[in-house]
């Protein structure tokens, strides 16, 4: 049964669904019950760590000997990803002694590099579905009065092939999906799955020995920078798409020493003005700030009122280059952009960053970002 919870998005309205940890959770929670009564639930339930009432129908309910299967699909609401519609089957069997075990089955995968949710060698089970899935076979038990141990295992077919379509291989989990879920919901088109990745990809760099990352927002700054504009094949890259602040931040918090911004002057040009989420839905501001520095440096009228027609950050600069003014007031934007960026990391870290654009290739870096890419290559 679907989900009846929606938030609205963008102007519309979107259903939510719930994750895997939450599905994981039901179905345990279901297997336990039929090993325990000998009859299968219609459905189950449960309130997840957001406070919301999850209640589904139990499938292919199956007792054989000491061992109950359950399954439940997950519904990932009106946020389809690579796991929606994939089966998460709990089995679950006696177990000597009054704990309860739990372990990975085939489809759930393992983690292999550090900096994950869980240890290197352990299932890709998450800290928070695991408290749910056990809490939920707990209960129970407790309703029961069934004290003995029980050992869970939570499995999803198909969950190898899904796993390719998803951030699992890069990652280092590998043979399957992650049970995953910090609220027990997922929130449709939420911004929240991109930023828990990027902290992932930093932790685990950092945890690798780095000290030094490259931050860049999507695929032009990934070009740009295996193209060779930026000889640092030993320095880390991590994708930071429009959460510039975000990623600054993580960073930080991860203990890297020095962070380098590579992106395209389209995005990065806003840091110049502050502006740290550079989707255009939060703020665009591209004219304005070449039309204000572009002031800065002199330009007349004329001037001024094209940059402020130009419809591209490539046109700002063909108009800046027409008039001799594309070096002095990229150098001006790129002074505040360092000021912008070194606000954000109060000093917990030096900062700096690259800017270009497809047509015209490099178009400059803060004093910074310079000095920093010097000593990365005299540490080498």
């Amino acid at each position: 049964m679907a989900l009846d919870y929606y938030i609205s998005n963008g102007g519309r309205r979107l259903r939510c669904g719930y994750t895997t940890g939450t599905c994981a959770a039901l179905a345990a929670a279901a297997a336990a019950r039929l090993l325990l009564t000998g009859q299968a639930p219609e459905q189950v339930g449960l309130r997840t760590p957001k406070g919301i009432l999850v209640e589904v129908p139990v499938e292919t309910p199956m007792l054989e000997g000491d061992t109950a299967r359950c399954a439940v699909t997950k519904d990932g609401g009106d946020d389809v990803d690579a796991t929606h519609g994939l089966a998460i089957v709990a089995s679950v069997s006696r177990w000597p002694g009054g704990e309860l075990r739990l372990a990975g089955g085939e489809g759930v995968g393992r983690v292999t590099r550090p900096g994950l949710d869980q240890p290197v060698g352990q299932w890709a089970i998450n800290r928070v579905p695991r408290a749910m899935i056990l809490e939920a076979v707990d209960g129970v038990r407790r309703e029961l009065d069934e004290p003995g141990g029980l050992s869970i295992t939570i499995s999803v077919p198909g969950g190898r092939e899904a796993a390719k379509k998803t951030f699992n291989p890069q990652l280092g989990v590998e043979g399957g999906i992650s049970i995953l879920g910090t609220s027990g919901i997922v929130e449709p088109m939420s911004v929240q799955a991109i930023v828990d990745t990027m902290a992932l990809e930093l932790r685990q760099k950092a945890e690798m020995g780095f000290q030094n990352v490259i931050l860049t927002p999507g695929n032009y700054g990934m070009e740009f920078i295996c193209g060779g504009n930026i000889p640092l094949s030993h320095v880390p890259v991590v994708k930071c798409s429009n959460f510039i602040g975000q990623a600054l931040d993580l960073a930080v918090e991860a203990g890297f020493e020095e962070i380098l911004l590579v992106g395209h002057v389209g995005k990065l040009v806003k840091v110049a003005g502050g502006i740290m989420n550079t989707h255009s839905r939060w703020a665009d501001c591209r004219a304005e700030l070449f039309c204000a520095h572009a002031a800065l440096q002199g330009a007349g009228g004329e001037t001024l009122r094209a940059l402020m027609d130009s419809a591209t950050t490539d046109r700002c600069l063909e108009i800046l280059t027409e008039q001799g003014l594309e070096k002095p007031v990229m150098a001006s934007l790129l002074e505040a952009i360092q000021t912008h960026l070194e606000r954000r990391v109060g000093g917990r870290a030096a900062v700096g960053a690259v800017l270009f654009s497809n047509q015209m290739g490099l178009l400059g870096m803060t004093p910074g970002a310079g000095e920093m890419m010097n000593r990365w290559n005299e540490k080498r």
